[in-house]
């Protein structure tokens, strides 16, 4: 047989018979069913935890089958392997959180016509993309006497809806002038809640001051038992309303929220699910905060992985070192990749792009300008991947994101090589990134679930 010199990338739909094509347009109504009901960082935790619950998993780490989450937004689980502990771990770690817009402190305020919430943005958002489209409120209240209200308001049929105003065009000529960061102030990405005032029952000087935000009070109040005072300590995010939705007319494709990096947390949480216990004990992790560097008790710069496996090796290697367990363990950074967009080809690097189709992205490194802020795949290891997704004919295929010097991000794994892992980012690759629908390939979604379970269950 004539060995082939050349590479080429391999689309994942051409070997795709019938029966794999229904496959991923199963797997695709199920994640889309995910994506709908958690678009919060609580909600995907939420989500993870029942899950692992119903296939066994305890917070007894004496257990085979464990998990652990932290503060309802970070969640470890692991999975007794075949091989020693001493082996190391192979691990999927992946990120639950996603641009949005959160509640200021004091959110409440009144301006002609409408009571409005205050919010501040979180993450990289293109501003204008939030503006004029429909919003529901997610997230948790404490009311006063230390009970918890959850909130999801606007994503069933009949309920309300939030939204941001636009600037009519017919009053935009200075605005269409200006830059984008010039046009699009933060600052006026306030939420409209309400418009009706409070009707008066006393004396014409005994009405209230601010008539709309009362109005809005009372019926919080009334509602909801909740005061102004409570929304002070309340985490209340504004994300685009309803479902996620195929496509396209041969519905390949699925749009929702937050498929940065959810799209991750989905297929490595069925691949950890199905996987056969053939390899090193398996573990995934998805943290907090990635998108605004990864800091806090919840985000990847934390001590929470750490503790975990520290307590994990106790428990199942009583006197092996963690520190062994670690430098063992082999990891995937599991975050998506941006996809070359069809109608701005020109701040991508075409060869070195992701495309859609193609099946999960390896990123061999990350960082900006000169490879700042990267962590950097040794290449054994990447070789040793490729040569896996080869002999079980998984489609990959390998990018960076944007031109040199014009693009460039993070992800987790440098946090994972500071324990002296082996590590690299795989991920699908995702069109529109960042904005309130997001779309990826059903093809990636399903060869992203088999790489990672192909991983899980090797000894590379």
């Amino acid at each position: 047989m004539e060995k082939i010199l050349a590479y080429k990338p391999k689309n994942a739909w051409e070997d795709a018979d019938a029966k794999t094509r229904k496959q991923m347009e199963s797997l695709a109504l199920r994640y889309m069913d995910f994506i709908t009901r958690c678009k919060t960082e609580r909600e995907t935790v939420e989500y993870v935890r029942e899950r692992l619950s119903a296939q066994g998993y305890t917070e007894d780490f004496s257990g085979d089958r464990v998990m652990r989450p932290m503060r309802g937004k970070a969640i470890f689980a692991a999975r007794r392997g075949k091989l020693p502990l001493d082996q190391g771990l192979a691990l999927l770690a992946a990120h639950a959180d996603t641009p949005r817009l959160d509640f200021k402190q004091r959110p409440l305020i009144e301006q002609p016509g409408v009571a409005q919430a205050k919010t501040h943005y979180y993450g990289g958002i293109r501003k204008y993309q939030w503006l004029a489209r429909p919003l529901a409120l997610h997230g948790v209240v404490i009311r006063a006497d230390g009970s918890v209200l959850e909130v999801t308001i606007g994503e069933k049929p009949g309920e309300p809806v939030f939204c941001i105003a636009d600037l009519l065009p017919h009053l935009a000529q200075k605005q269409a002038t200006q830059t984008v960061s010039d046009a699009f102030e933060g600052e006026k990405l306030n939420i409209i809640l309400g418009h009706s005032p409070n009707a008066s029952k006393g004396k014409k000087d005994e009405a209230p001051k601010d008539p709309i935000k009362t109005q809005l009070l009372e019926i919080l109040h009334k509602k909801y038992a909740i005061t102004e005072e409570d929304l002070i300590t309340a985490e209340l995010q504004a994300v685009p309303a309803g479902p996620a939705r195929f496509v396209g007319f041969d519905k390949a494709l699925v749009g929702g929220y937050g498929q940065d990096d959810r799209i991750c947390v989905f297929t490595a949480l069925e691949a950890l699910l199905e996987a056969e216990a053939t390899g090193r004990s398996m573990a995934v992790i998805f943290w907090d905060k990635e998108e605004i560097g990864s800091d806090g008790a919840t985000g990847a710069a934390s001590r929470f992985l750490q503790y975990c496996i520290e307590d994990l090796t106790q428990a199942w290697a009583p006197g092996l070192p963690a520190s062994r367990v670690f430098m063992e363990t082999r990891a995937l950074s599991a975050d998506v990749q941006a996809a070359l967009d069809p109608d701005f080809q020109e701040v991508h690097e075409k060869q070195n792009a992701a495309q859609l189709g193609y099946g999960p992205c390896f990123s061999k490194f990350t960082g900006s300008r000169g490879k700042y802020g990267a962590s950097e795949a040794d290449a054994e290891f990447f070789g040793a991947l490729r040569n896996l997704y080869n002999s079980k004919n998984i489609p990959w295929q390998a990018a960076e994101l944007g031109r040199v010097d014009h693009g460039g991000g993070g992800t987790v794994a440098l946090f994972l090589a500071a324990y002296g892992m082996h590590v690299i980012d795989l991920g699908p690759a995702v069109l529109s990134m960042h904005s309130p629908f997001e779309l990826a390939s059903c093809a990636d979604l399903y060869t992203t679930a088999l790489a990672y379970r192909a991983f899980l269950e090797s000894n590379i």
